[in-house]
C-alpha cells in the first residue's frame, strides 16, 4: 500500500467553516473526491457536510463533483460564490 499526500485548499466559507486555508492529508493508495469528503466528515463533523454537498473542487485543473473522481497532489475547495 502506498501514501499519497493531497494538499487540499479551502477558500471563502469552506476556509471559515475549517478554520485554516490549507492542509496535507495522508491517504492510503489513490483516494477519490469521496474518501476526500469522507475524511473531512470524520475531521469536522456535520457542521462541514452542508458545504461540502454544494462545493465543487478543482483537481488536476479540472472542476467536478464527482465523487468518483480521483484526487492527487492538490485539490482545491471551491464553495459557491456570490457574484456581484
Amino acid at each position: 500500500m502506498a501514501e499519497n499526500q493531497v494538499l487540499v485548499r479551502y477558500f471563502a466559507a469552506a476556509a471559515d467553516i475549517i478554520g485554516r486555508d490549507e492542509e496535507t492529508i495522508t491517504f492510503i493508495d489513490s483516494p477519490s473526491l469521496g474518501d476526500l469528503h469522507e475524511q473531512l466528515l470524520r475531521q469536522y463533523g456535520q457542521g462541514i457536510a452542508q458545504l461540502l454537498s454544494a462545493s465543487a473542487c478543482l483537481v488536476r485543473g479540472e472542476l467536478t463533483r464527482d465523487l468518483t473522481y480521483p484526487i492527487s497532489g492538490k485539490v482545491d475547495v471551491l464553495p459557491p460564490f456570490a457574484g456581484g
